[in-house]
């Protein structure tokens, strides 16, 4: 039983450290670099479902068939990520256009390379939906609570038994 809490203690330890780095990895991107994003829609079902997120990094050229993420990051619009279904070139520079894979049409804007903020390297499905509770101030909170409260409880342990053992030495010593 011990054993089994203490390896439930390490996943719990690891998870919260992973959506952690997740989560400063997300809020504060390098230009030219990965970025997280959390998928918001299903429109890439099957292959990237809501809540996942998606690892994306910029690239000087996009083909037909790559999945990317475009658009502007602010508090009342989020990225989009879909995939490239036809290329032209207008006046030297490339417009996409996209299309999420469980869409019937393609978007009706063309995106432009700059708009483009990377193609998708991989996705982790559901996983979004722990970074964006971590994101919030009750779910960044738990990420502190948790943690704290379970090795408050392990050292709270370790001090009873501890204090349990040198009541035990000082009962045999007086006995003698």
């Amino acid at each position: 039983m011990n054993k089994a809490f203490k390896v439930l203690q390490y996943v719990f330890a690891s998870a919260i450290a992973l959506i952690a780095i997740l989560l400063v990895i997300s809020s504060f991107p390098i230009t030219g670099n990965y970025r997280v994003m959390i998928v918001q829609s299903g429109s890439m079902a099957p292959q990237i479902t809501t809540g996942s997120i998606v690892v994306v990094k910029p690239a000087n050229t996009y083909k037909i068939g790559d999945v990317i993420t475009f658009g502007k990051t602010t508090k009342g619009k989020m990225p989009t990520t879909h995939r490239i279904v036809e290329i032209r070139v207008v006046g030297g520079r490339p417009l996409y256009t996209t299309k999420g894979d469980a869409n019937n049409a393609p978007d009706v804007t063309e995106t432009a390379h700059g708009d483009i903020l990377g193609r998708v390297l991989f996705n982790v499905p559901y996983f979004g939906y722990a970074l964006a509770a971590a994101k919030k101030p009750i779910g960044f909170a738990m990420l502190i609570v948790i943690p704290a409260s379970i090795v408050v409880f392990d050292e709270g342990k370790k001090i009873w038994r501890e204090l349990a053992s040198r009541r035990k030495q000082a009962e045999i010593h007086e006995a003698n």
